[in-house]
C-alpha cells in the first residue's frame, strides 16, 4: 500500500465517523437546520470529542502493543487522574460530588446552579 493511499483511506475513515456528529446534534437538539449557531456548535463538539477518543485510543493501543507501557500501569494512572478530576469539578460546581451512583448534592448546590438556564 502506497503512502497516499493509506493516507487517503485515513482520511476517509475519520470524515466517515465524524458524520455521527450530526446524529448527536439531533439527540441532544431535535431537528434542527444546518444554519442554526446551536446546533452548529454542538455539531462541532461533537466532532472534536469523536475525534480525541479515536485519536487518544489508537495511541492507547500503540503503547500497549508495543509493551512500552503495561495495561496496570495505565489503569493506576487512570484511577489517579479520574480522581483528580472528579476533585476538580467539586471546586467547579459547589455542593455536588460523583457517587458511584450518580451526582450527590448538598445544600450549596441550589446556590450553585440558581443562575443556569432551564
Amino acid at each position: 500500500m502506497q503512502k497516499n493511499d493509506l493516507s487517503q483511506r485515513c482520511h476517509a475513515a475519520l470524515n466517515r465517523l465524524t458524520k455521527w456528529r450530526s446524529v448527536f446534534a439531533g439527540w441532544q437538539l431535535g431537528t434542527r437546520t444546518t444554519d442554526d449557531p446551536e446546533c452548529q456548535a454542538i455539531r462541532d463538539h461533537r466532532e472534536a470529542t469523536i475525534l480525541l477518543r479515536v485519536e487518544h485510543t489508537a495511541l492507547l493501543r500503540l503503547l500497549l502493543e508495543k509493551n512500552l507501557i503495561k495495561l496496570e500501569e495505565l489503569q493506576h494512572v487512570l484511577i489517579d487522574e479520574a480522581e483528580k478530576l472528579s476533585k476538580d469539578y467539586e471546586g467547579k460546581f459547589p455542593g455536588m460530588q460523583a457517587t458511584d451512583y450518580g451526582i450527590q448534592y448538598d445544600r450549596r448546590a441550589a446556590e450553585t446552579m440558581k443562575d443556569w438556564k432551564p
